[in-house]
């Protein structure tokens, strides 16, 4: 039951992600996968990823050191983060 609730969960962080991302590019959210890399499959440039992790930041009330946003590569990479610093 638990890995279900799990993966309910990380949907909904995916569902979440989409929505803010969708912010910086014009893209069919469901073309963002936990796959998607957030530089080259997204072309956001370095203010734009800081602009991100500002709002997933928000969005997921975490902070993330700068260091660590700067070093997500995939939306995958985010949401670990994200789950990382929630607990």
């Amino acid at each position: 039951m638990q890995k279900i609730n799990k993966s309910a969960e990380e949907e909904k962080m995916l569902d979440k992600m989409r929505e803010i991302i969708c912010e910086f590019v014009d893209m069919d959210p469901k073309s963002i996968t936990l796959e998607t890399n957030i530089r080259k499959d997204l072309g956001l440039n370095s203010l734009e990823l800081v602009n991100l992790a500002v709002d997933i930041e928000e969005e997921f009330d975490v902070e993330i050191p700068d260091k660590e946003a700067m070093g997500l590569e995939t939306v995958a990479d985010a949401i670990k983060v994200i789950e990382k610093y929630m607990d």
